[in-house]
């Protein structure tokens, strides 16, 4: 059993974030999916990052900082496209991690200093997703695999961002199902 700390992306917590969730807990795994955005949710992802931007970045990173206290220190961090910024930062700075996955989104390492030695992570992301590609993450998780010593990068074909949520219409039930058997292997390590 690992525990783990689950961040929604700019659309919020959706009932398919929650679908994620709990499919990790059938597995056996405990949870955490905070909700950074107060209870509000959105049907685009252009009204989602306005709320957030509206609201501010940084406090929306800072909820999903602050939302790991009180877990242990061996906590898996999971990131959905926005829920990256704090699940990285986490992975990065809070001693003990035990590893991290990166979903639709990667920051540049040095964003909060150097990759932690013994910190597993996995990026996965749609190979053609304008976001991912063109926005700088790819290049971000291609600098994360060469230097990490235990880093994965996994590209779907497609061009969907948030393609793991079964809530909203970019849904890709083939590339979740490879994503999701690929992280029930790395929470088992």
């Amino acid at each position: 059993m690992t525990n783990v700390l689950l961040l929604h992306h700019a659309q919020g917590l959706t009932p398919g974030v929650l679908a994620f969730a709990d499919g990790l807990r059938v597995a056996g795994h405990t949870v955490r999916a905070p909700d950074v955005y107060d209870g509000h949710t959105f049907d685009d992802l252009t009204s989602g990052i306005a709320y957030a931007d509206e609201v501010g970045f940084e406090t929306v990173r800072q909820r999903g900082v602050a939302a790991a206290e009180g877990l242990p220190a061996d906590t898996v961090y999971i990131g959905l496209s926005l829920g990256v910024m704090a699940a990285q930062q986490l992975a990065q700075t809070r001693p003990g991690a035990a590893g991290a996955v990166f979903v639709a989104s990667c920051l540049p390492v040095s964003e909060f200093g150097g990759w932690p030695a013994g910190v597993p992570v996995q990026v996965h992301a749609k190979s053609a997703d304008p976001i991912f590609v063109d926005e700088g993450d790819l290049d971000a998780a291609k600098e994360l695999v060469a230097t990490a010593e235990d880093a994965e990068l996994f590209l779907y074909p497609g061009d969907e961002h948030l393609f793991l949520d079964d809530s909203l219409p970019a849904y890709d039930p083939e590339a979740t199902a490879a994503l999701t058997a690929r992280v029930l292997a790395f929470l088992e390590r």
